[in-house]
C-alpha cells in the first residue's frame, strides 16, 4: 500500500473535485484508509451526502458547515458498512431529517461462498465493520435516486464488501472503496469476496466513465485504466500463490509472507486476509483444496 504524495486535501475543508461535486477528508489517516475517509456532497441546493464516514464531531460539524443559505441535505448514500464509511450517516440522518439509503444492512450481499464459510468456522475477518448499520432505504442494483439538479445510478458491486455500491453520475462514477488510486483494495472474507471483486471490476470495465471518486485518496482520472491495473495485479497474485504452494501445502499467513515481500510487516495480517480471499476464490475455481472448516490457520493445496 501506497500514499499519494499529491494528494493535499486539508480535513474539514469542502473543495470542488468535479461540477456538481465537493470533497470533505475525514480526520482518520490510516494504513488502511490512506488520507482518511472522502465524503462527497452532491448538488446545488438539494444535497447528497455520499459516504458521511466515521462517527467523529469534528466530520460532522464540517459537513453541516458546508451546507451553505439556500441549501439541504436530501439524502444521505453508504457505499458500504465499514467504520470509515457508515456510522456518522446516523448522527447526520438526526441533524438534517434526510434519510439514509444503501444497498443493506452489514450482512447483506454475501455471496452463497461466504454465507456458508461464515457459518461454518472461525473465519475470522470482520475487521472495522459496523454491525449496527442499516439504511432506511435499501437500494436495488441499477436503482436511480435523484434530486433537483441531479441524478446517481446505484450499482451493486461487491467483492470489498457484500453491501457495496458504487453510485454513477453520468461519466463520473464514486467508486467507494472498490477502486482506488493510492492502493488496491483489502478483500478480507467473509465480507470481502475475491470472486464478487473480480467480477465488480468487470462490470465497471463495461460502463463508460471519464472521472473515478473513490472512498479514500485523490481522483482517478483515467478509470479503465486503473481497472486493468487492479485485475492484472490479482491475477498476478494468484499466480504468485500457486507457484508458492507449488513447493508444498501452507497457510494464508506462510503464503503471505512468500507472496507480498515489499510491504510493511505490521501490514502482513491484513496480507494474509487478502491471500485467504484468493485461496477461497482457487478453491471455487478447483485449483487447490483444504482440510473443513476452513479457517485462517487451515492449510492449502494444489489440486
Amino acid at each position: 500500500m501506497t500514499s499519494e504524495k499529491t494528494f493535499n486535501a486539508v480535513p474539514g475543508r469542502a473543495e470542488t473535485v468535479a461540477p456538481g461535486v465537493r470533497r470533505i477528508l475525514a480526520p482518520n489517516p490510516s494504513p488502511f484508509t490512506g488520507p482518511g475517509t472522502n465524503t462527497y456532497l452532491v448538488g446545488e441546493t438539494a444535497l447528497a451526502v455520499i459516504d458521511p464516514g466515521p462517527d467523529l464531531a469534528t466530520h460532522l460539524r464540517a459537513i453541516l458547515q458546508a451546507v451553505g443559505p439556500g441549501q439541504h441535505v436530501s439524502h444521505i448514500l453508504v457505499t458500504h458498512a465499514h467504520a470509515d464509511h457508515a456510522p456518522l450517516a446516523r448522527a447526520l440522518s438526526a441533524s438534517t431529517g434526510a434519510p439514509v439509503l444503501a444497498f443493506g444492512d452489514a450482512l447483506a450481499g454475501r455471496s452463497a461462498v461466504m454465507r456458508e464459510l461464515a457459518g461454518s468456522g472461525d473465519l475470522g475477518g470482520g475487521e472495522g465493520t459496523d454491525l449496527a448499520f442499516t439504511p432506511d432505504i435499501p437500494l436495488a442494483d441499477m436503482e436511480l435516486i435523484a434530486a433537483p439538479g441531479w441524478s446517481l445510478r446505484a450499482l451493486w458491486t461487491p467483492g470489498h464488501f457484500g453491501n457495496h455500491l458504487c453510485f454513477a453520475m453520468g461519466d463520473v462514477i464514486f467508486t467507494g472503496d472498490l477502486v482506488m488510486g493510492w492502493s488496491s483494495s483489502l478483500v478480507s472474507p467473509p465480507d470481502g469476496d475475491l470472486t464478487d471483486f473480480m467480477a465488480s471490476c468487470r462490470r465497471l470495465q463495461e460502463i463508460p466513465a471519464r472521472l473515478y471518486l473513490p472512498g479514500h485518496g485523490d481522483a482517478v482520472p483515467e478509470p479503465h485504466a486503473r481497472l486493468a491495473w487492479l485485475i492484472q495485479h490479482r491475477e498476478r497474485r494468484e499466480a504468485a500463490l500457486l507457484a508458492a504452494l507449488a513447493h508444498g501445502p501452507a497457510d494464508a499467513t506462510t503464503l503471505a509472507g512468500r507472496v507480498y515481500t515489499d510491504i510493511d510487516p505490521s501490514l502482513l495480517p491484513a496480507a494474509a486476509r487478502n491471500v485467504l480471499a484468493h485461496l477461497i476464490d482457487l478453491m471455487g475455481k478447483s485449483k487447490v483444496s483444504c482440510a473443513k472448516p476452513l479457517g485462517p490457520a487451515s492449510r492449502f493445496s494444489l489440486l
